[in-house]
Parts: structure tokens; sequence; C-alpha cells
């Protein structure tokens, strides 16, 4: 990995890190006791709804500027008009899909006007917050490309958590109605947009007008062809990871507040992968364009065990104290805590299984991909049909195990079978040891009285032992090596 990937990776991490501490404020401690749980539920269904709006709108042309901005790239040439293609075709698709918004209202209102009211009063709402996420989603791939990714990951992980704070404590003490709440929250949600923007003016790289030379360097066709199968395989994903919201909330929105609350406590596993696959996808469409497979080869094998380390600390850290985390909170709460457990073990197969899908989705494979996403959207809209029914939000959390099961070993078993290069080594036993050690030590320790001591003192033992037996059994020698500078650098003392 070079060194200014790890750079990226590193402040990456640091910043969704400090996010997530926001995050968890706000999840845990200030939604819960200043909201209902259907106001909660809305909140939730309103982003997830305005992501899938986006996703459909972008045509698949996120995706593709990561693949072909390398051919694109000279500063000196305004990017070919590279930044003017990226956007105007994704505007045409957002004005298709409000259209089709608009056309099918009456048959949404009628889905949840029985259960869930509260989302029909706020449903024009959405085409803004929609038309915002596009354009941040449109501008973080572009600034991606070029190796810019740590202001992006501020606005999202860290400066939009904390506007969300400040925003919850307002409507706590009283400043503000639950509407003016939601066109605030909708506010912040959609400035994040406008940070970019500037951000991108800033780095003197927006470059709006077209290019007509431009579409010399890659077909047009070619480009077009590549962002509608991307465009099919972005509607599978995004139904894979929002029809259980939305199908939760046809039946509850207050069940809806609790499944997303339990969702969020999960989403600190994924912070290491979120922030090495902002960097790694143009790393990794670089080395397609070398032919690389080496190089590709280390950086999967690398991420993967990087993934694995972060994430296992975090998730036996996350269950080990999951009965304080829920004391936080009102009962109606505790429900979600088995869907913390099957949503867990759900980002943990995503991350024990590295890059794959970023390596088959920037390669010539990428129609493989796109076959993979569509099969596992209908057995993940058939799964959360059959189980939410029948087990509620604890279903829909099984159901979407199930589904990150099935596509992560599909992909890697194509990856591994067509390219010859797989991401996992002994190591990965090993951590995956380590930290069953640690998770069951910690239920050794008996409950001390107070769920603020018993965090601190728990989580401090669990990370005692699992660093302890990590860097003693070098799972990880890069770390190991890290941890020898920086103790050369502060006494002198070479170990």
């Amino acid at each position: 990995m070079s060194k200014k990937l790890q750079r990226e990776g590193i402040w990456n991490t640091i910043i969704s890190y400090a996010g997530i501490v926001i995050g968890y404020v706000n999840t845990i401690l200030l939604f819960p006791n200043y909201l209902e749980p259907d106001q909660v539920g809305l909140t939730r269904l309103l982003t997830s709804v305005s992501m899938m709006f986006a996703q459909f709108g972008a045509l698949g042309f996120v995706n593709m500027s990561v693949r072909y901005f390398p051919y694109f790239r000279n500063k000196e040439e305004r990017h070919h008009g590279f930044l003017f293609l990226l956007l105007s075709v994704p505007m045409v698709g957002f004005a298709l899909i409000t259209g089709i918004f608009l056309l099918f209202k009456p048959v949404i209102v009628d889905y949840y006007q029985a259960n869930s009211p509260l989302f029909v009063d706020y449903y024009f709402y959405i085409i803004p917050l929609a038309l915002f996420t596009l354009l941040f989603n449109l501008f973080t791939a572009y600034l991606r490309s070029l190796f810019k990714t740590i202001v992006s990951s501020f606005v999202q992980d860290f400066l939009l958590r904390l506007l969300t704070t400040l925003l919850i404590l307002a409507y706590a003490v009283g400043w503000m109605d639950f509407q003016q709440f939601v066109l605030l929250y909708i506010g912040i949600n959609s400035a994040i947009a406008l940070v970019l923007i500037v951000y991108t003016l800033w780095l003197r790289q927006l470059f709006l007008r077209p290019s007509w030379a431009g579409m010399k360097l890659i077909p047009l066709r070619e480009m077009l062809f590549y962002g509608f199968f991307t465009f099919l395989g972005n509607i599978s994903v995004t139904i894979i990871t929002t029809v259980d919201q939305v199908m939760i909330s046809a039946y509850s929105l207050s069940d809806n507040g609790v499944y997303t609350t339990a969702f969020f406590m999960t989403s600190a596993i994924m912070i290491p992968a979120r922030s090495i696959f902002k960097i790694a996808f143009p790393q990794v469409a670089e080395y397609w364009k070398d032919q690389d497979m080496i190089k590709m080869e280390q950086l999967y094998k690398q991420i993967t065990l990087i993934n694995l380390v972060i994430g296992l600390l975090l998730f036996i850290g996350i269950w080990a104290n999951i009965d304080n985390l829920f004391s936080f909170m009102p009962d109606t709460y505790r429900a979600g805590k088995y869907v913390v457990l099957f949503l867990s073990m759900a980002r943990l197969i995503d991350l024990a299984t590295g890059i794959n899908g970023i390596i088959l989705a920037t390669s010539a494979k990428y129609r493989w991909d796109l076959l993979f996403n569509v099969v596992l959207a209908g057995v993940t809209v058939w799964t959360n049909y059959y189980f939410i029914p029948l087990y509620g939000i604890n279903g829909a959390a099984f159901a979407s195990m199930l589904s990150y099961v099935l596509i992560n070993l599909l992909r890697l078993f194509f990856v591994q079978w067509v390219y010859r290069i797989q991401p996992f080594a002994w190591s990965s036993v090993t951590i995956t040891v380590i930290a069953a050690v640690a998770l069951g030590t910690s239920y050794l320790l008996p409950y001390l009285g107070n769920s603020y001591l018993d965090i601190a003192v728990r989580s401090l033992l669990i990370t005692l032992i699992y660093s302890s037996l990590t860097l003693g059994l070098n799972v990880f020698p890069a770390l190991n090596e890290w941890l020898k500078k920086i103790v050369y650098s502060i006494t002198g003392v070479s170990l």
C-alpha cells in the first residue's frame, strides 16, 4: 500500500471514529430520549429513501467516475470535460426518477397510510433531499478520483453528525416543533453537498465546461454502456441495503426507529472498511489500467487483514457491552439486541472478504457482479418478505445477514476462480481466535453496578487482551513495525 494511500486511510479513519463517537451520542442518548420511536423511524426512512432515489437517478455514473477518470486525468486540459459529463447524465436521470416518484405517489401512499401515516405527511420532502444526496455522491466520486477523500469524509462522518447533535439539542429545549426539526434535518443533510462543491472550487478543479474532444479518449457509448450495467447493479445494491427499512416501516415506523438504532450501533464495525475503500477504489482502477495483479493481490490481502483486526475488536467491544448500551435508552429499544448480533455478523462477513466487490466492479468482468447483485436483490426481497412477518425486526436482520453471506461468497469464489487471487492468510484465522478469547474473557467479569464504569473497565480488559495477543503473535507485522518506530521516536530505544 502506498504512503499516500496509508496517509489518506489514517486520516479517514480518524475522522470516521471521531464521527462515530458523536453518532453514538446522537443514536443512543439523544434520538431515543427526545424523539418518539416513530419520529426516529421517520428521519431514518427519509434518509434511506433519498439514498435510494439518488442511486436510481445517478444512472450508474458514480462508479463510472472511478473506472474511467484515470483516462481523462489532465488538469491543464480541465480533465477533458469529465466533470460536465459526470454531472449532466445523472441530472437527466434524476428528472426522470422524480417524474416516476410523483406518478406513483398514490401507490406509495396507500402502502404506508394505514401503519405509517407520518411518512405520508413528509412525502415531498424526499425530492430536495435526494437531489442533494445525488450531488454529494457525484462530487465524492469526483474527489475520490482526484485522491482527495478527507474533506468528504469530514463533512459526512463528522460535521453532519455534529450539526445533528446541535439540532436535536435545540429540539430538546423546545426551540422548534417537529416539522421545523425535519426541515432543518433535511437542510443540514443537503448542505454537505454544497461544502464539497465549494471545496472542489477551492481546489480549482470545478471544470464544468464540456469538451467534445475529450469524448474521443473513451467512446461515449462505452461509458454509457458501463453506466447502464452499474446502474442495474446499483439498483440491486440499493434494494439489498434499504429494502429492510422500507418494508419494516410499512408495518410500523416505530419498529423502524428501533431497527435503525440497532443498525447504527453496528456501523462502527465498518469504519475501517469505509475509510479504506474510499481510497482503494481508484487505486484498484489504476492497477487494472496497469494490469498489475501482484500489487492487486497484495492490496487485497492487506486490506482484509486491516479490516479484520479493527472490525473484530469493535464487534467484541459492542457485543460485550450490549446490555449497557441499551440501558441508556427507553426499554422499547431493547427489542433490537439480536438485530445488533445479526447485522454485526453481516458486517464482519463483508470485512472478511475484503475488496472483492471493488475488484469486480472495476474489472472487465463487471457484468458478473451485476448478475450476482440482481440475484441477491431477489433473494433479499424474498427473505425479508418471508422473515419480517414471522420475526419482525429480528427477521429483517437475519435476512440481511443471509444476503451478505451469499453475495460475498459469490464474489469471493468468482474472483479466485477468474483472477487466482484471494484475500485470506493464516493471520485471518489467528485474529478471529484472538477475538473469541478476548470476548470470552470479558464474560468472566461480573457487572460492576454502574453502566459507565462497566463499559470502561470491560472495554479496557478486552482491548488489553486483544492488543497484547495481536502484537505478541505478530498477526499484523506492519502494525508491529509502526509501533516500534513510534517507541523509537519517543524513547530512542530500538525494540
